[in-house]
């Protein structure tokens, strides 16, 4: 359950760092904000496999940038099905979906599988 918090936060703060870079992606107070990180992970979780499963064809000849794509219509579906979350155009989301990916890949590199931070050390004999 606290891997779930972690990429709960890992979301919001993907798309407040949107917000905050690309022009024309606003979004309405904190409560917003969780509640688009939460809508994100649920269409990411049960709608995006569906969507990258038929537009597969389309994804192996763009040697898989249609993913960018795909990225953008999830975060327009959010934007469209929660009120305090606005885009103002595919360019918007296309941006957005830009930053909010990024981010999840920077912080995939810290937080395993089961929500924990993993930081490898190693030591050097001399």
């Amino acid at each position: 359950m606290p891997g779930f918090f972690v990429r709960l936060l890992i979301a919001a703060l993907g798309l407040w760092l949107a917000q905050a870079l690309v022009p024309g992606v606003e979004i309405r107070g904190a409560g917003t904000l969780l509640v688009a990180a939460f809508l994100l992970g649920f269409v990411n979780a049960f709608v995006r496999p569906l969507i990258v499963l038929l537009t597969l064809p389309i994804t192996v000849v763009t040697l898989g940038l249609f993913l960018w794509i795909v990225n953008a219509a999830m975060l327009s579906l959010v934007a469209a099905l929660l009120e305090g979350f606005t885009l103002a155009g595919f360019g918007s989301a296309l941006l957005g979906a830009l930053v909010v990916s990024f981010t999840g890949w920077i912080a995939s590199w810290y937080v395993g599988s089961s929500g924990r931070f993993e930081v490898m050390i190693v030591h050097r004999e001399p």
